[in-house]
């Protein structure tokens, strides 16, 4: 049994839950912020058997695609206001960050 941590972007975690609940695969919802954008991010834990990790991989990778979207970049803190120049620029958000960790033993209770 396998352990799949999927951080997703709030935008594409609606669908994929969906998805994943449509393919029988189950998964516990947490909110997460992410650190460089400071957006919400969604993390999903899901216990998977190891013939099945793939399945949830490439349904993972169908709903959470990556694409670019401009952004303005707040100020990163104390310091001189001139070294700071406010313009968009153009970021990839979406896509997945997955982790896959081995589970010694599952108890459901």
């Amino acid at each position: 049994m396998k352990l799949i941590v999927a951080i997703v972007q709030d935008n594409d975690s609606t669908r994929l839950v969906r998805a994943l609940v449509k393919n029988s695969f189950y998964a516990t919802k947490l909110a997460s912020t992410g650190g460089f954008l400071r957006e919400g991010n969604t993390t999903l834990l899901l216990g998977v058997e190891d013939d099945k990790v793939d399945d949830v991989l490439n349904l993972i990778s169908e709903v959470c695609k990556p694409r670019e979207q401009m952004i303005t970049p707040l100020t990163p803190g104390p310091g001189p206001v001139d070294s700071f120049f406010p313009s968009s620029v153009r970021v990839q958000v979406g896509g997945a960050t997955i982790f896959v960790v081995p589970v010694e033993k599952s108890i459901k209770m």
